[in-house]
């Protein structure tokens, strides 16, 4: 796709995300913004469709739980207390008030997030929540991620990377803010063939910029990752005689 295209269907997700943190709604499914499993009666349900467990679940604001994810990182993250973990496209934090009860006080949870009302919303969860360990800064991360060079020992990120154009340049951003050591988690969206015209509405919903799995993990490794491996797969829909799994992926720096 051309560049201007490009910006276009950034700037959809960005409003989309935007109208889905002001209304409390889920952004899945085609015509709507990005992955999830919102058809259920509940929030709690629908996170618990994707991985979550009942006591996680319990343990956070309901309002930091969209739907928006394909899958559950955190269970393959192997998170430790006094570690420092980054949440890629954060929304309203679910992830990161989950992994900030991993890594405890001593430990650091950010999120980063490109949507103004995103990042609102999940702060004052933050807040009225009393999270002392926790922070969110905006940032692209195809662009540039908001942290120094080799400052995270664990990066995750649920159902986000396909929406990016660039995803070699965004892997590479993950490997410079990791350290040495430091893992990468992703749960996020795979097809059985790559499209050729990209639709801006199925872009936004988590199916026309995702890539093949050989290719996926391809552009990790192209970013100097070792170790890569899909630890989880699973169908997730069909649609334009495409096949698309959600899958986790592990991968160490």
């Amino acid at each position: 796709m051309n560049n201007d295209n490009n910006g276009n269907i950034k700037e959809k997700v960005r409003e989309k995300y935007g109208r889905v943190a002001l209304l409390q709604d889920s952004c899945c499914g085609p015509g709507e913004c990005g992955c999830g499993t919102m058809s259920s009666s509940s929030p709690i349900e629908s996170a618990g469709a994707i991985g979550y467990s009942r006591e996680d679940l319990a343990s956070v604001p309901e309002a930091a739980m969209l739907g928006a994810g394909c899958g559950a990182p955190l269970n393959f993250a192997g998170l430790k207390e006094g570690e420092t973990v980054v949440d890629l496209g954060s929304g309203a934090g679910i992830d990161v008030f989950l992994s900030a009860r991993r890594v405890g006080a001593g430990g650091r949870a950010i999120g980063i997030d490109m949507t103004d009302e995103m990042l609102a919303k999940a702060r004052k969860n933050a807040s009225e929540h009393g999270y002392a360990n926790v922070e969110f800064r905006k940032g692209d991360i195809e662009e540039r991620i908001p942290l120094g060079d080799a400052s995270a020992d664990a990066v995750i990120s649920n159902c986000v990377i396909n929406l990016t154009f660039d995803k070699a340049k965004t892997f590479s951003e993950i490997h410079r803010v990791l350290k040495k050591g430091g893992r990468m988690v992703i749960s996020d969206i795979a097809a059985d063939r790559e499209v050729t015209q990209a639709d801006p509405e199925k872009w936004c919903s988590c199916i026309d910029g995702a890539l093949t799995k050989e290719n996926y993990i391809a552009a990790i490794k192209k970013a100097g990752f070792e170790g890569v491996s899909v630890l989880e797969e699973r169908p997730y829909i069909e649609m334009d005689g495409r096949k698309l799994s959600s899958i986790v992926v592990r991968a160490v720096k």
